[in-house]
């Protein structure tokens, strides 16, 4: 589908859904936004939900300003993939002790590595500008700095939510290894400490949202959340680095006799701030919940917990600042889902998944998300599909 353009205080909402599908409280973010003073465009994907700060799904392109709360505590959140050469006919009957063995080799919820990992050490691993980014924490803000120990054994591990590491096949039998992870306790840090201080800057006061209260550009403000927040970016993109490498290296010993190679590795962000031209205009362009879909550029949407995941590659649509979904996108709150779903009813719609069936994960059930086939269609002018995965084992914090 095309988008469907709605009107807005200062500019056109474009919606790549049917608005009268959107909730009242994602509409209302939406609105909010779109009279922001500072604002150029905004653009809303197919998965978008109510979210805290600002609207899931949605892409704010701003002249000169930033709102921290529309990039969200999570900052860099983002998916890696990778094809490896194994296929379906290669994985055991019994994948759990697959799952036992990732969940060993990568902590997940609130678990952290021992000892920081050394990425010199691991299988694949990239070090380039890695050893930079460590120089770089002395001037972050000094709010977080008694986080260093903790954010360097956290660098590697999974979190808990949304995040997972997933084993897939795509449709011709090839295994994929893909996980979704962010920037951790550490981005969380930084991005309560610059929400609140935007939150008390004098020119958000007649906000009628004070979540989306923003930096200016030429102030030390915007200035000290720049540089922290593409920091906490970089974090979060070698976090899934040095994941992904641990990754490999349990399945090289798993299917040792295989000799296991690895493809590119397909990695973006999902929660994060951009530099980017449109329309002759210098802006900032906030990815709430949405990918970078510029012309050629690989993605990765995955569906929920045991549906299905899509690599795709972007079609350039500036209309949507060359942006796509991040995923299908709830439907319901994790408290409602709770509410309507037993473990029952995880069992039964993440059957033939090697995944926890727990009640501490019936709040990802497939039932508390929408269709990731229909946001998909939904965006066919954004992205091609590349390959279309389901998911065989599925590790959760």
């Amino acid at each position: 589908m095309s988008y469907v353009e709605v009107p807005g205080a200062k500019v056109p909402i474009r919606m790549w859904t049917d608005p009268a599908s959107v909730d009242e409280g994602a509409m209302r973010q939406l609105h909010n936004t779109a009279g922001l003073p500072w604002i150029k465009g905004l653009a809303v994907m197919p998965d978008v939900h109510y979210g805290k700060g600002a609207t899931v799904g949605s892409v704010i392109a701003m002249k000169d300003a930033v709102c921290p709360a529309a990039v969200g505590v999570d900052i860099g959140c983002g998916m890696s993939a990778v094809r490896t050469s194994l296929t379906a006919n290669d994985l055991p009957g019994d994948l759990s002790g697959l799952r036992s063995k990732i969940e060993r080799a990568i902590p997940v919820g609130a678990g952290m590595h021992r000892e920081a990992v050394d990425p010199g050490r691991l299988y694949g691993f990239s070090e380039n500008g890695f050893g930079g980014l460590w120089e770089r924490f002395d001037y972050v803000a000094d709010a977080v700095k008694f986080r260093r120990d903790r954010a360097m054994r956290q660098m590697g591990t999974l979190g808990s939510g949304n995040h997972f590491i997933e084993l897939s096949t795509d449709m011709s039998g090839a295994v994929w290894l893909m996980l979704h992870s962010g920037s951790r306790g550490i981005g969380n840090g930084l991005a309560d400490f610059h929400i609140n201080v935007a939150r008390g800057l004098s020119h958000n006061q007649g906000l009628v949202d004070r979540d989306l209260a923003v930096f200016l550009a030429a102030t030390p403000e915007m200035q000290d959340y720049r540089n922290d927040l593409f920091w906490a970016q970089e974090y979060a993109k070698y976090n899934r680095a040095v994941m992904m490498s641990l990754l490999k290296e349990v399945i090289r010993r798993e299917f040792r006799k295989a000799k296991v190679s690895f493809d590119h590795e397909i990695s973006c962000h999902h929660n994060y701030v951009a530099e980017e031209r449109y329309d002759g205009m210098d802006l900032l362009v906030t990815r709430k919940g949405a990918i970078r879909a510029g012309s050629g550029d690989f993605g990765i949407i995955p569906g929920s917990m045991g549906t299905g995941s899509y690599i795709v590659k972007g079609l350039g649509n500036e209309k949507s600042f060359n942006s796509a979904s991040h995923g299908a996108g709830r439907k319901m709150s994790r408290t409602a889902a709770k509410r309507k779903f037993s473990t029952r009813d995880l069992a039964e719609q993440t059957k033939g998944v090697e995944c926890r069936k727990d009640s501490g994960v019936v709040d990802e059930i497939p039932g508390a998300y929408k269709s990731i086939e229909q946001v998909i269609d939904q965006q066919t002018d954004l992205v091609e599909v590349v390959a279309k995965l389901k998911a065989v084992v599925c590790v959760k914090g």
